[in-house]
């Protein structure tokens, strides 16, 4: 494709990432330490979400967490990847 007629990425700080998570989840613990890292390298902000807080993100994620969204779109969920996160938020 043309690089005329691509779009062009918004930059890693203009991002935003969530992890939706519940208290007491192992797997959400280590998703957090994965995202604070590749979001503090990249300047990008993150923020978190408690699935026994919110009943739309419940009934929508309660068998999947953790959940990562990048500007609101299912990124990822149980295990993180670094790389692809921060490929994800760079590319």
């Amino acid at each position: 494709m043309s690089p005329l007629f691509r779009r062009k990425a918004p930059a890693p700080q203009d991002r935003l990432v969530t992890l939706v998570r519940k208290p007491g989840c192992h797997l959400c613990d280590d998703a957090q330490l994965v995202v604070e890292k590749v979001c503090g390298d990249l300047g990008v902000t993150w923020e978190q979400k408690d699935i026994t807080q919110d009943p739309q993100l419940h009934d929508q994620y309660w068998e999947q967490i953790p959940v990562v969204l990048v500007d609101g779109e299912q990124h990822t969920f149980w295990r993180v990847n670094e790389e692809r996160l921060r490929k994800a938020l760079t590319d």
